[in-house]
């Protein structure tokens, strides 16, 4: 229904029978979640392969215990795996722990503390250290930013990606700005693939700072819901044309492949950046994961197999993204004030609301029982000045509770923006 063409009688007939139904949802003492992008059960259930394959297959390559201490950049295996998924150099290839967000964060901690490849270390500069952080993005990258005392700088995300006029005006003229927050393909929460004007763009413009660096994060890389899903460019082999390897550190990690929080992280860079990552790294710990990384490799097995299993996760992980997306098609789809987007990949959908709604939307999610994530997570210090962006998780719940979790939702949004409508 197009709400904003409605007169206000017509609103407030509309607006009693949501409130009716609102108020039925209250009577119902529903607990339901849909706040973060993690795996059901379902899809962890196809990992479960993972658990037994060092069972089978107990004879580690000829001299080498991953028992023992050692490789602290990573098993052989891996390394060949992530290289071949990202059609990248193993050489180019770290392999760490569990999380890759450990690793983003370790990156940026030791550029605060120590520099990056000999430039003077963050803390000891004159000025604060910025970050430019399309937004919406990723609450955790901002959290890491803010803990740390970086300034962010928000820059709009457009159809394509970041609006990289903006961002090659600031980075060009700033030496303080010291990096950019990117998830390439899918983004979170808005699912844009960048497209590979933007990653050669990314890769190839004139930067102030001879310490900046792209943190890409690349963890939806392989997460295709669709057959139709757009590929991303590799920003490896445009910036080698450019010499411009050194300014990127890509991360990636099997969480939302194989078990959420018990995977192995990538980071990729190029060879001068390794050596220092290696130096750094071989600081804080004797190595990683060996035995956990060699149970992966004896499960994912190739590139090809990765996808094959992706291609199995995304048989579950699309009918939910469908009971969502269909359910804003019905109640919103001629509306202007109330717009998402249809993503072909990731773990979110956004949801844009009328301005100044949406944290009086998840007041009233939360009063009836349903935890969507907090209004404004999707921009820096959690503060969207516009006050309209959220960030919907489909994957976790069952389908039964999506579906009650969507009616909802959509029964919110309908009674906050109607109640704006009429207070015009």
């Amino acid at each position: 229904m197009r709400y904003e063409s409605l007169t206000k009688e017509e609103l407030q007939d509309a607006l009693a029978a949501e409130k009716k139904r609102y108020n039925a949802f209250l009577k119902e003492k529903l607990s339901l979640d849909m706040s973060r992008g993690k795996p059901a059960a379902a899809q962890l259930d196809l990992g479960a392969p993972l658990l037994s394959a060092l069972n089978k297959d107990m004879s580690f390559p000829k001299g080498t215990d991953y028992r023992n201490y050692g490789l602290l950049d990573g098993i052989p295996e891996m390394k060949k795996l992530f290289a071949d998924l990202f059609d990248i150099p193993e050489e180019y290839v770290f392999v760490g722990g569990n999380s890759s967000l450990n690793l983003m964060y370790d990156m940026i901690s030791d550029a605060m503390l120590t520099g990056v490849l000999g430039s003077t270390p963050w803390v000891r500069l004159p000025q604060k250290v910025k970050f430019i952080c399309p937004v919406p993005g990723y609450d955790r990258h901002f959290n890491i930013c803010e803990k740390l005392g970086i300034e962010m700088i928000s820059v709009p995300m457009n159809e394509d990606g970041p609006d990289m006029d903006i961002v090659e005006s600031l980075v060009a003229t700033d030496p303080y700005i010291k990096g950019i927050w990117c998830v390439p393909r899918f983004s979170n929460p808005g699912g844009i693939v960048y497209s590979e004007e933007v990653v050669r763009r990314l890769a190839t413009m004139k930067v102030a700072a001879p310490d900046f660096r792209i943190y890409y994060d690349n963890s939806y890389f392989v997460h295709a819901i669709t057959e139709d899903a757009p590929e991303l460019a590799n920003i490896f082999r445009i910036a080698k044309e450019y010499d411009t390897e050194d300014r990127i550190y890509m991360f990636f990690s099997t969480s939302k492949i194989t078990f959420a929080g018990s995977g192995v992280s990538m980071i990729a860079a190029s060879p001068k950046n390794l050596l220092s990552i290696k130096e750094k790294m071989g600081w804080k710990t004797i190595g990683f994961n060996k035995v956990w990384q060699y149970a992966h490799y004896l499960y994912l097995q190739s590139a090809d197999h990765v996808l094959a299993i992706m291609r199995e996760q995304a048989k579950l992980i699309r009918p939910k993204f469908e009971i969502v997306l269909d359910a804003f098609n019905e109640a919103f789809g001629d509306s202007d004030t109330v717009t998402w987007n249809t993503p072909k990949g990731g773990y979110f959908i956004c949801l844009k609301c009328m301005r100044g709604t949406a944290k009086a939307i998840w007041n009233m999610c939360k009063k009836a029982g349903l935890t969507i994530t907090s209004a404004g997570a999707s921009h820096p210090l959690h503060f969207d000045d516009s006050d309209s962006y959220l960030r919907i998780a489909p994957t976790y719940p069952s389908v039964e509770d999506l579906k009650k979790a969507t009616e909802v939702l959509v029964t919110v949004v309908k009674i906050v923006t109607m109640e704006t409508l009429i207070a015009k």
